[in-house]
This record gives C-alpha cells, sequence and structure tokens, in this order.
C-alpha cells in the first residue's frame, strides 16, 4: 500500500498535470469503489463542469479540491492515476475515468480493487469517514516529540502497530516504521511506557527523516507502486532495515532478522535495537 511518501509523490505529480482542467464526464467502470454518493449517477453529474482547482493530501489520502467539492480518495494496495489523452487504449484494469475537456482523461487503475472514492462538499471531508478520526500530520510543524509522546504514551500495545495506527499517527505503514525504528534503534515490541526521554526524541526524528527523504526520492517502489507519470522511486535503494532479512546490518553487521509483531512482517537489527 503506498504510505505518505508515495501519496505525497503522487499529489505533487497529480497537481502537475491535472490543476486547471475542467471535467466534462465520468465513466465509473466498478461503481463499488464509489463510497459516497451510494448512487453512480449522483457522483458523475456531481462532477461535470467541475474545475480542479488543487489537490492536497490527509496521511495515505488525496483531495481533490473542485469547485464545489472535495473527492477523497484512497489507493489502498495498488491503485494509481495517470494522465491520457482521449482516444488512446484503455488498459485493463481501468475503472474510472475523468474526461476533460481539453481532451485529455484522468484514469485511475486498480487490479486489486480496494481503492475507495468519496465525494463531500466543500467543507464536510473531515467530518465524516474516512478522514474524521485521522490522527496529526507527522511532517506538520505542530508535530513535536512532545505530541507524539502524548499520542502513544498511555496505550496499551507494542510501540510498532501503535505507529501504524492512522488515528494516532497518520501516513506511516509497514515499510517506513521498520526504517524509523531501525534508525531510532528502538526495538518494536517495546512498550511506549518503556522509552526514555532520548528515545522519544529520536523516534521523532527517525520518522520525520526517513518521510522527508523517502519524498525527496520519489517514494519507494517495492512492488508496483508508480507516481503520476508512471515513474517509479528510488527509496528502496536506501532501505536500511526493511525487506532486508539475512542482510548484515549496516552500522553493525548483525544479520537483519525478520519477525512477525502486531500481525505484520517486521525487520530489525538484535544488536542495534535490543529488546531491554
Amino acid at each position: 500500500m503506498p504510505e505518505l511518501p508515495e501519496v505525497e509523490t503522487i499529489r505533487r505529480t497529480l497537481s502537475t498535470l491535472v490543476t486547471g482542467k475542467v471535467i466534462s464526464n465520468v465513466e465509473v467502470g466498478l461503481p463499488r469503489l464509489i463510497k459516497k454518493p451510494d448512487d453512480k449517477l449522483e457522483f458523475v453529474e456531481r462532477l461535470k463542469g467541475q474545475t480542479i482547482l488543487s489537490i492536497s493530501r490527509r496521511g495515505k489520502f488525496l483531495k481533490f479540491y473542485l469547485d464545489d467539492f472535495v473527492l477523497v480518495s484512497h489507493l489502498r494496495m495498488e491503485g494509481r492515476y495517470g494522465l491520457y489523452k482521449t482516444g488512446e487504449p484503455v488498459e485493463k484494469h481501468t475503472h474510472v475515468i475523468f474526461q476533460f475537456t481539453d481532451g485529455t482523461e484522468l484514469r485511475y487503475k486498480d487490479v486489486r480493487t480496494f481503492g475507495t472514492m468519496h465525494l463531500f462538499v466543500k467543507g464536510q471531508e473531515e467530518l465524516e469517514p474516512p478522514l474524521y478520526k485521522l490522527g496529526p500530520e507527522p511532517l506538520d510543524e505542530n508535530f513535536t516529540p512532545g505530541l507524539l509522546k502524548e499520542r502513544l504514551i498511555h496505550r496499551k500495545s507494542k510501540i510498532k502497530p501503535l505507529l501504524l495506527n492512522q488515528e494516532i499517527l497518520v501516513g506511516l505503514g509497514n515499510i517506513y516504521v521498520d526504517e524509523a525504528l531501525f534508525q531510532a534503534g528502538i526495538h518494536p515490541e517495546k512498550g511506549p511506557d518503556e522509552l526514555t526521554d532520548n528515545q522519544w526524541n529520536k523516534l521523532h526524528q527517525a520518522i520525520v527523516g526517513v518521510l522527508t527523504e523517502s519524498i525527496s526520492l520519489g517514494g519507494s517502489s517495492i512492488k508496483s507502486y508508480v507516481n503520476g507519470q508512471g515513474k517509479e522511486g528510488n527509496f528502496q535503494h536506501t532501505l536500511k532495515a526493511y525487506g532486508r532479512t539475512g542482510e548484515s546490518c549496516v552500522v553493525c553487521g548483525t544479520p537483519i532478522e525478520k519477525s512477525v509483531v502486531g500481525g505484520r512482517g517486521t525487520h530489525i537489527c538484535p544488536t542495534c535495537q535490543p529488546r531491554t
């Protein structure tokens, strides 16, 4: 699933491609992807004549700001957007096509069909699912070590599943939690009440650092991720823990180990991330 850096990269790419374009029609081939409104025809009619004013991001969600509405899109496992000229062959698994007045089309392709789209009247998008319970943004200027600690310290769980909980902190998935915990030297099975103030500072710094670096490299193309122009990211070439089972730790040389924590495959250096 695309995480914060990948979605941010897609947002930036799509902003350059479709901002200012006017929607003339929408073709929906798989109605169950449209979660709001319930009626596919209402979804289409509301979008006709709307201009894409800007695109923002909330956690792993894209938000398309139109004249009167906000389209909230979640890519889930393998959703992707691409801009095409009208008349170009439509690829398999293309389920939604936004046609523009200038003869181009924004196509949404989703092999796994887990993606979702919600259309809200402006101002309502943060008051209902799927955005209304999301936690703070880790790249926001208000995100501090103190806020991170405050969000987690009283939770009765291990640190890794807490960091994956989008209601506590948005945007982090398996890749970046493993990388942040490695950089901070924290074992994923530790409880938040076991962390020292120094470790909270290191964890905050690691979260911001890995996300910022990944965005600068266009995200991580582990499986099928590409940006809005079909280009892969490059952060996967810098990974120090995730996906490196059996390889030598870049810090101490100890083989990276893989286990399951909170139901998720987890990669650590047992020397750099001691449990005790």
